[in-house]
């Protein structure tokens, strides 16, 4: 089943991948990397996906009180948690009749994350636990000068920087994503890094939003080299660990994100035992459903990667 949320693809694998055992969905997604790599360049590389689309792999849940389990994967390796995805797996299994609205709890490799599904098809997701870990970091980009910004998870690792050398519009996609890949260059060969070395993936560069009612627009590089064509939900839930740690934002307050498209995510702060975890909403649309079959005749049966 496909979707996009905000403009951001989500392809949600209902059956027939592959069987990762049971145990704890970090342990299921690391025979996944480790095993099976050729389904997820199948499903998303070329001929019959593309770069920029996210999976989500429905996988047996290891509470019976959870609603679904899922394990994301995009063109370069795997997702601990994604928001925009989310919000489109949710959309997904009520288009099929399989959640009705109200609360839902889903199952990620990085913690089990809360779903609302509105009355009218929007999906508020609370996110796992979010915060800042680095602040006013500064790495040295070429052509650009300094470039000072935190490190933050929000479900992923994020280098997030105010400012951008051009303005925040798709006419500038190119520039962006190439100022973008070449911060997280110097992140890499300065070793800067999340909690425990973990790679810093994601870049978020913001600016002044679009419109009056909403407070910020972003541009996110992902992991494979794609921008996300939502506002970013991971990302989103990492600028409010930024803001909440600034004490820009406060308990309950809503902060509105643009994405590049100009779509928007709400966004709002609410802690549950001491923990910062961001609840986001936003709006996805089913765009196709189907079968996906492999030839082992076909010499791009496993897809078209560099």
């Amino acid at each position: 089943m496909d979707s996009h949320t905000a403009g951001e693809p989500t392809r949600v694998v209902m059956s027939g991948g592959p069987d990762l055992g049971e145990g704890p969905l970090a342990e299921r997604l690391l025979r996944f990397r480790e095993l099976h790599d050729n389904f997820r360049r199948s499903v998303i590389h070329e001929p019959r996906g593309s770069g920029v689309v996210v999976g989500a792999l429905l996988v047996p849940p290891v509470r019976a009180s959870s609603s679904a389990a899922v394990i994301f994967f995009n063109n370069s390796g795997y997702l601990g948690m994604c928001g925009h995805g989310t919000i489109g797996l949710v959309a997904t299994l009520a288009h099929l009749g399989q959640l009705r609205p109200g609360r839902h709890t889903i199952e990620t490799p990085v913690g089990t994350v809360e779903a609302f599904l509105h009355s009218s098809g929007e999906v508020s997701v609370r996110n796992v636990p979010c915060w800042r870990s680095r602040t006013s970091v500064s790495v040295e980009v070429p052509d650009h000068g300094t470039v000072v910004g935190d490190v933050a998870w929000g479900g992923n690792w994020f280098f997030l920087s105010e400012g951008a050398p051009c303005e925040l519009s798709l006419a500038n996609v190119d520039a962006l994503t190439e100022y973008t890949k070449a911060i997280r260059a110097e992140l890499h060969w300065g070793r800067i890094t999340g909690s425990a070395g973990a790679p810093i993936d994601h870049i978020e560069i913001s600016g002044p939003p679009r419109r009056a009612e909403n407070q910020s627009r972003n541009f996110v590089l992902c992991p494979g080299g794609e921008y996300d064509r939502s506002p970013c939900g991971t990302g989103t839930s990492a600028k409010i660990a930024c803001l909440v740690a600034d004490g820009k934002l406060r308990e309950g307050q809503v902060w509105r994100q643009e994405g590049i498209l100009g779509t928007v995510f709400e966004g709002k702060v609410e802690s549950i035992d001491g923990e910062l975890r961001p609840r986001i909403r936003g709006s996805a649309y089913i765009t196709g459903e189907g079968d996906l079959l492999f030839d082992a005749r076909d010499p791009f049966v496993e897809g078209i990667a560099p």
